[in-house]
């Protein structure tokens, strides 16, 4: 908005010398309008062409008066110039030490590599539900999208190690892979996981064959966006009622249903409590669907005598507030 006042003073400013000039000469002089102009213009730029005419001693006087007003305003526009120049790199730098500073102090935090479709509907969900999320982008195009959306972020290739220790990996809780190729994927797993062997990587993965790949390079799971969607189209055809409820539980503005995963911790109130006599059932009003050990075993539908354990987690679903009162119970 300033600029914008400033260039609009600027071309009012310009018209004004000229209209003051133009009509001065033909007032003065008796010039005719091309003659006046000409004059006026090259006074104001002082190119230094010489008079078109003889000029009156009142004529000298004016003339005066607009080189001064010509210096003048040519210092003034100058002066803009160098400000727009200096204040866009001032900002620059001053934007890029805020977004380091920020970056530097995070911990247990995501960490996306391209923020193109998928990454950036990835880092909306993700920043929606209050969790600390790093861009690394390399298309300078998107940076005005990320600027946009508020996100921290850091320009350059996300295979670039100093790049990554920048983003703050040794201390992330999870790095999501979904850059252009699955060569580039690939080589990121392996380098992500050089730098921070218990990481959890998600990496994307374009054609099928790069999913063994990925999974070898270190990759905790690996997603194809077409299988996924090929899936999700059949299952709406034979499965209408199950999409139907899971569109409900994981819908961004459901307030109703929620399915949701909880830890249980070592200070956790329910620890060493068998399913029957946690209240989660009678209390919460929450079905626990599986339970996953801390050695990856999966219980489906635990029986009621089930006792829940330090590093177990929870598969919930039940309403919102249920579901928050669960996780508080979990941590102290």
């Amino acid at each position: 908005m300033q600029r914008k006042s400033h260039f609009t003073f600027s071309m009012i400013l310009t018209a004004t010398l000229i209209l003051i000039g133009t009509g001065g000469y033909m007032i003065i002089e008796g010039w005719p309008f091309d003659d006046a102009i000409y004059m006026t213009i090259i006074t104001l730029a002082t190119v230094g062409y010489g008079e078109v005419h003889q000029v009156s001693d009142v004529g000298r006087i004016f003339t005066i008066f607009l080189i001064v007003a010509g210096v003048g305003y040519f210092m003034y526009v100058v002066g803009l110039l160098v400000q727009f120049l200096v204040e866009d790199r001032i900002r620059v730098i001053l934007g890029r030490r805020k977004l380091d500073k920020q970056i530097a102090r995070l911990k247990d935090h995501y960490i996306i590599c391209g923020y193109g479709r998928i990454g950036r509907v990835l880092a909306r969900y993700l920043t929606e539900r209050y969790l600390n999320v790093v861009i690394i982008e390399k298309n300078e195009s998107r940076q005005a999208a990320m600027d946009e959306d508020g996100v921290l972020y850091l320009m350059g290739e996300a295979t670039d190690e100093n790049l990554l220790l920048r983003a703050g990996i040794k201390d992330a809780k999870a790095l999501i892979t979904a850059v252009a190729t699955d060569a580039d994927n690939v080589f990121l797993t392996l380098i992500a996981k050089q730098l921070n062997p218990g990481l959890f990587i998600v990496a994307r993965a374009i054609q099928n064959t790069a999913k063994r790949t990925l999974q070898a390079a270190g990759a905790n799971k690996v997603i194809s966006p077409y299988d996924l969607g090929a899936r999700r189209m059949a299952h709406a055809i034979l499965r209408p009622t199950v999409i139907k409820f899971l569109e409900l539980a994981f819908a961004d503005d459901s307030t109703d249903i929620q399915v949701e995963e909880i830890r249980v911790r070592s200070t956790s109130q329910l620890l060493n409590v068998a399913l029957k006599n946690s209240g989660i059932r009678q209390k919460l009003d929450l079905i626990i669907l599986t339970i996953k050990k801390a050695d990856g075993t999966m219980i489906f539908n635990p029986k009621a005598d089930t006792r829940m354990e330090t590093d177990d987690t929870l598969v919930v679903v039940g309403r919102a507030k249920s579901v928050i009162k669960l996780e508080q119970m979990m941590r102290t």
